[in-house]
């Protein structure tokens, strides 16, 4: 099956965009924007717990 590199990309070129406005938000300001980069930081470590809770285990068949 043949992917092309939007495909392949996508996800890892959002999480990055994701943790970048998370980074700006914290240099930009407090309260609300103390808010946004929890929450866009909180994002990535989210999703990777979500995929290594479906990875399947060694001893299951």
């Amino acid at each position: 099956m043949k992917r092309g590199l939007w495909m392949i990309f996508r996800w890892p070129l959002l999480i990055a965009v994701v943790s970048g406005f998370g980074l700006v938000a914290a240099l930009l300001g407090d309260g609300f924007y103390d808010l946004l980069s929890w929450l866009s930081l909180g994002i990535p470590l989210v999703l990777i717990g979500w995929v290594w809770a479906r990875l399947p285990r060694s001893g299951e068949r």
